[in-house]
């Protein structure tokens, strides 16, 4: 996607968000925020964010290395949306999603943004590898979320790790309201999971019908770096306007 990011400096409409696991940053932080600056984006979704002892200085230093600010994101449930410099920031929260006994906690990190007179609303998730959780907590972000793009007039972007693949009942499900981009205008196979050895698409960028997808797939970075940093590979889509 290089010549995406020469594209988007031309056409100041242009916004790439981009959504990548981290895996708690327990793999090569310096790769990691290699490929964060190779996606290039004006805001990232987080997911595997660090939860434990020092999270909220890892956090910082995972935006600092990337050149990015962290915008939102709670400890439990372990998302965050970072942005960058010049992305103004006009709301940012987190909201803990039901809990289901013996499963992880999961939660939901929103922001509405601003840059270059495009307002989006974006929402960083990673559902449970439990169907009847996933399904349930996807309804809950979008009751949450869809209601916050209403009162910005800022068109919705969900972004983050399904942990289903296209065609799912989560999926069909976001299908209603949202597009998933990558079908729209894919570079690369798409494929996210593993980072070793890519054979499933469980990570996606989805964008509310306002917006236009101009590209979405993953990134050109050193293929070193993308097994080094995290078991997940990135996406990043690049969306205008009307």
């Amino acid at each position: 996607m290089s010549g995406a990011v020469s594209d988007e400096r031309r056409d100041g409409a242009a916004l790439r968000v981009g959504t990548y696991n981290v895996r708690s940053m327990y793999g090569d932080t310096a790769a990691l925020a290699r490929v964060i600056r190779a996606m290039a984006p004006a805001v990232l979704c987080v997911q595997e964010a660090p939860r434990l002892a020092g999270w909220r200085r890892k956090r910082a230093s995972l935006a600092g290395g990337a050149g990015l600010r962290l915008v939102s994101g709670r400890r439990a449930g372990g998302v965050a949306v970072l942005a960058a410099p010049d992305v103004g920031v006009l709301h940012a929260g987190g909201h803990l999603l039901r809990g289901f006994a013996g499963l992880e906690r999961r939660a939901v990190a929103l922001a509405v943004v601003e840059r270059h007179g495009v307002r989006l609303t974006v929402a960083s998730v990673h559902l449970d590898l439990s169907a009847p959780a996933r399904m349930c907590h996807a309804a809950e972000i979008m009751a949450l979320a869809g209601p916050l793009a209403a009162r910005f007039e800022a068109p919705l972007v969900l972004a983050g790790d399904v942990n289903e693949p296209p065609g799912g009942p989560v999926w069909r499900y976001l299908g209603r309201g949202l597009a998933d981009c990558y079908p729209l205008a894919p570079y690369g196979d798409g494929l996210t999971f593993t980072a070793r050895r890519p054979g499933r698409r469980i990570d996606a960028v989805f964008a509310a019908p306002a917006l236009r997808v101009r590209s979405c797939g993953t990134v050109d970075a050193m293929a070193a770096d993308l097994t080094a940093a995290t078991d997940h590979l990135p996406v990043v889509a690049e969306l205008l306007a009307g």
